[in-house]
């Protein structure tokens, strides 16, 4: 990462819990870096830390020395391979960016999971805590925001670096602890299936048929025989930075009947906004910057929501969380993700993700 980039995330130890909210969506970062005067590295305060300080009761004027992590994990400048090692320590204990650092405890470089993207997860390594709570990937669609590609390849198989987008969604849920996958299919099924028949993977992997287009929730009607837990669904073309633990955990703890993952983003309106009243002119706010909670397409569902669906009926997600909404408002929830993610459903935005983890575009 840039050095002038990396000192845009220092922030003191007195610093409020509010200031740091900011910067972390100044920035972008998702991490910042508690320095000393001489910006020696002492602690690291990220979007998950300041999610359990809330809830623990911690007031967004409080200092962030109360939140913050002084017993981070680092590597040396001077270590070998270290996006490797930083991949493995990010692997075993779930976190999500290492810092580097010199002899004097400064930080000269930040190495996060989109850096490991590339690296091949052989031998794959599992987390500590395991799940045995199914993954539903929604992988039937036709695809059409990513045409060409998906005139030729289903778009669960549409190249990311060394491996289709699927198989990055499964490799990181299985680093989180997740090991079995169900995947509905339908565009091109044969394709998918036939990939994954050759290829050795550490968690195991079913299929289900759609017969018809059914949506981008109708498909989930197929379930009702296979899972009686809580189980967690995706799209095919999304891949989540943080802890899914921690979406499952705020999912049990708000006794939801379903969560949706709400990824913050900022959106800078690129025009001068004019504020009015009776015609007459209050103000202008001059590219103003809105923070909103995007739908990241992962969510988390209790099996009851099975039964919103009838046989072969076609729905789609939107629409289906209206109707259980209508149903039980107070049980569905919204887990504010703070954590980075990839969006690779249309080309701006895949282009955009190959951008971000250093691959070029040149040949699309």
């Amino acid at each position: 990462m840039d050095k002038d980039k990396i000192k845009q995330s220092f922030i003191t130890s007195d610093s409020s819990i509010k200031q740091a909210i900011n910067k972390l969506n100044e920035t972008g970062h998702r991490i910042l870096f508690v320095t000393d005067p001489d910006e020696k590295l002492t602690g690291t305060v990220t979007d998950g830390d300041i999610r359990r300080g809330i809830v623990n009761g911690i007031q967004l004027t409080d200092p962030v020395s109360g939140i913050m992590n002084s017993k981070f994990f680092s590597l040396k400048a001077d270590s070998p391979d270290k996006t490797r090692e930083a991949e493995r320590i990010m692997q075993k204990h779930l976190i999500s960016h290492i810092p580097v650092l010199d002899r004097h405890g400064r930080v000269t470089d930040v190495i996060s999971w989109i850096d490991c993207l590339n690296l091949e997860l052989a031998p794959h390594r599992q987390a500590n805590e395991t799940f045995e709570n199914a993954v539903v990937i929604m992988a039937g669609g036709k695809g059409t925001r990513l045409d060409p590609f998906t005139k030729i390849l289903p778009k669960p198989l549409v190249p990311l670096r060394d491996k289709p987008i699927i198989e990055h969604i499964m490799d990181r849920f299985f680093m989180n602890g997740f090991s079995r996958f169900i995947l509905i299919v339908n565009y091109k099924k044969e394709m998918i299936k036939s990939y994954f028949s050759d290829t050795r993977l550490p968690y195991s992997i079913e299929f289900v048929d759609e017969t018809e287009f059914s949506g981008t929730a109708g498909g989930l009607s197929l379930l009702r025989d296979r899972i009686d837990s809580t189980f967690i669904v995706t799209n095919c073309d999304t891949i989540l930075e943080g802890e899914f633990s921690d979406f499952f955990n705020w999912h049990r703890e708000h006794n939801n009947l379903l969560t949706i993952i709400g990824s913050h983003k900022e959106i800078e309106v690129p025009y001068g906004v004019l504020n009015m009243n009776n015609g007459l002119l209050l103000q202008i706010d001059e590219k103003p910057r809105i923070d909103l909670f995007i739908n990241t397409g992962t969510y988390i569902f209790e099996p009851a929501l099975l039964g919103y669906i009838a046989d072969g009926e076609r729905v789609d997600m939107d629409k289906f969380i209206e109707k259980v909404k209508a149903s039980d408002n107070e049980r569905v929830g919204v887990y504010p993700h703070w954590g980075g993610w990839l969006d690779l459903g249309q080309w701006d935005e895949y282009r955009k993700s190959l951008k971000k983890i250093g691959e070029s575009t040149d040949e699309l």
